[in-house]
């Protein structure tokens, strides 16, 4: 049960604020759908945090050792540090128009493609090799990107740009220190 919460309670406070949620806001404000939306996210979430805790438990297989730990401690304390850095969507992000396909689609293809190679997506792979459960950690990085996301959603722009982002950055920063730390001491 520790990586599923552990891994819910890092990938809910990593995500406020990130490109995917910008993103999210967005994809709300344009089509005003909430249901498909949540449900594309879902879908996209677990598609790509599924492939990232496969990959992570490989490699964690793989790399076994008393050095992993080094490996596993020094990139959470690398994840607290990217933590702190905000977030901005480009430009050629954003979905410039709606054409035949459906919200559902939209939302499942701009999530997935927005969330390779982020944050909590390598934090998912990370996890997945400090707890070689792959099930547990994929769904427990899924239900903190709905923590997250979900309400981005259904409450709109309006009051996402009154979260103190800063100050959320700053808790999920520490919450990858305090697991980086914890690697590293108690392994």
């Amino acid at each position: 049960m520790d990586a599923f919460f552990v891994s819910t309670g890092l990938v809910a406070l990593a995500e406020i604020g990130d490109k995917t949620m910008l993103l999210a806001l967005l994809l709300a404000a344009r089509f005003r759908a909430p249901r498909p939306i949540l449900a594309g996210i879902f879908a996209a979430t677990i598609a790509n945090h599924a492939l990232a805790a496969a990959l992570g438990a490989a490699a964690g297989a793989l790399l076994e050792g008393p050095w992993m730990r080094w490996v596993l401690g020094i990139g959470f304390l690398v994840f607290a540090a990217w933590a702190l850095v905000p977030d901005k969507m480009d430009e050629d992000e954003e979905p410039k128009t709606r054409t035949g396909g459906s919200v559902f689609l939209t939302t499942t293809i701009a999530f997935f493609i927005v969330e390779m190679g982020d944050k909590t997506q390598v934090a998912t792979a990370a996890l997945a090799a400090r707890f070689e459960n792959i099930a547990v950690v994929a769904a427990g990085t899924t239900l903190g990107m709905m923590i997250a996301n979900g309400p981005a959603v259904l409450i709109g722009e309006a009051a996402a740009g009154k979260l103190p982002l800063k100050a959320i950055r700053i808790a999920a920063a520490a919450a990858f220190a305090a697991v980086g730390a914890w690697i590293l001491v108690f392994g």
